[in-house]
């Protein structure tokens, strides 16, 4: 079945799969859609929803904050296959770095699209300052707790591999969106309730 291409400035959800619910979700805007890439756009004040109930990692760390993406938009890359996609951050409209966030491969939905969040994160710095790794020991503890199998982790290992060899290389990919900016007249979309796995709305 061929999959369904969204269309520039579309609205569509961003998911995070935790024990086969819904752990995050939120939407997100697309700039970009091509079978080589997947980009997005994530506004500042956008409404993030949680899942209730019990999940083997607890509730989102985010829950303790009030439900809004609080920073500038950022501009999300993903690729398909990839167990990463990459962020543009910016300060006062500025690009100032790229933030590397490991993850499961993006899986389609006739909504947007279902990851799930791996801890490793990598920063890019903007200046050309060398590269710097965030959350190892929050990587390391979910393993060790028995968060992550050990597939699952080598996984993450090898995605962050590829990525180092990219950047130490000169070739990151990402690196032709430095330019892109979001186009002022985007509104914050509303937020997104939640929904069964297969993307039909849950009953009340």
């Amino acid at each position: 079945m061929t999959e369904r291409r969204f269309s520039p400035n579309e609205v569509i959800v961003r998911r995070e799969i935790l024990d086969g619910r819904e752990w995050m979700v939120y939407p997100v805007r697309v700039v970009e859609d091509t079978t080589d890439l997947l980009a997005v756009y994530l506004a500042q004040d956008t409404p993030l929803t949680f899942g209730g109930g019990e999940f083997r990692w607890g509730p989102h760390p985010w829950t303790e904050f009030e439900p809004y993406w609080k920073s500038e938009g950022v501009l999300q890359l993903t690729r398909p296959g990839d167990g990463y996609s990459v962020w543009a951050r910016y300060a006062g409209g500025e690009f100032t770095d790229w933030y590397v966030n490991f993850q499961e491969p993006m899986r389609r939905t006739e909504r947007g699209f279902d990851t799930l969040d791996q801890e490793l994160d990598l920063l890019l710095p903007g200046d050309g300052s060398p590269y710097r790794w965030k959350d190892e020991d929050h990587f390391e503890e979910r393993l060790r707790s028995g968060g992550f199998t050990e597939e699952e982790a080598a996984a993450v290992r090898s995605a962050a591999a590829s990525v180092v060899e990219l950047v130490e290389r000169g070739t990151g990919w990402w690196e032709a969106w430095d330019d892109w900016r979001a186009p002022r007249e985007w509104e914050v979309p509303e937020a997104v309730a939640l929904s069964d796995v297969d993307g039909h709305r849950a009953s009340a």
